[in-house]
């Protein structure tokens, strides 16, 4: 973990945290780093006046500064069926690592960590936790309260969560994206003024399927049953409407100014960390 601990979370955004942190604030307050000044008001802070410009101006002004305060981490895991797919590691093993990792990040460096698991609805998010005592409890969650199970409903789930949060920062969102309903939930995101990382997980099997013959497939959602002959011309088809996928959710961040970041089950967690956040400038 000494390589996580190293790295820091990168906002594009000045927001107003909850407590001093690591963070530049929109709000001014009383730190090392000159912002402003403003003419003084009754009831002011006479240590922030300054008595030079007073001597030369014979006219009250009050110091701002740059107040630090801590950064928002919204970390929101698809818990459905089918993040249970995978082999020897599933979808939702791998979204809980990266989870685990990005919040480690945040709470070594005193930034405020959230997590909510949603399927077919949001479930029981944990409680926001800050610094490094939060760090046993945030694993603990992530290891016993994400079952995967139940149907994707993207947009009710994510739409309640926005609804719940009062505070801006980097909502990270982890799944596979199976479900036509995720734009809504994203923009129920945007509209609460949080900068959007998505990270979109496939399995190796669900990128190049090593399908052959007649096979009967099961949603794993919703236990519909198709019959179907895989052909050379089938996969292709698969191929082409996997690539339209990615495209489309290439499309949907762009348009919106999120961060997209595509990977597979294949690819070591930690490369996601430590390679495609940070040059995506999430990490630093």
């Amino acid at each position: 973990m000494k390589k996580l601990e190293a790295l820091s979370l990168v906002s594009r955004r000045a927001y107003a945290g909850l407590t001093k942190g690591e963070r530049r604030s929109v709000k001014r307050g009383a730190s090392i780093e000159f912002a402003d000044y403003r003419e003084y008001s009754s009831g002011d802070d006479l240590r922030y006046v300054d008595w030079k410009a007073y001597g030369r101006l014979d006219k009250l002004f009050l110091k701002l500064f740059i107040e630090e305060e801590d950064l928002n981490l919204h970390l929101l895991i698809d818990t459905s069926k089918s993040m249970s797919f995978g082999s020897p590691l599933t979808k939702a093993d791998y979204a809980r690592r990266t989870a685990a990792a990005l919040g480690y990040i945040a709470l070594c460096e005193y930034d405020r960590v959230s997590v909510a698991p949603f399927s077919a609805g949001l479930r029981e998010p944990m409680s926001p936790l800050r610094g490094k005592p939060g760090i046993v409890p945030f694993f603990r969650f992530l290891e016993t309260k994400m079952p995967s199970e139940g149907e994707t409903r993207f947009g009710d789930a994510l739409t309640q969560y926005a609804a719940r949060t009062t505070t801006g920062g980097i909502a990270v969102v982890i799944s596979d994206f199976f479900d036509d309903t995720y734009q809504r939930g994203l923009k129920a995101l945007m509209a609460r003024n949080l900068q959007i990382v998505l990270l979109h997980v496939l399995d190796e099997d669900e990128i190049k399927p090593p399908l052959t013959g007649d096979l009967r497939l099961v949603d794993s959602e919703t236990g519909e049953q198709g019959e179907v002959s895989i052909s050379a011309h089938l996969l292709g088809r698969y191929e082409e409407r996997l690539q339209k996928f990615y495209a489309e959710l290439k499309s949907v961040s762009s348009r919106y100014g999120m961060d997209y970041v595509r990977t597979s089950t294949a690819v070591p967690f930690e490369d996601v960390i430590l390679q495609f956040l940070r040059r995506g400038g999430l990490l630093r």
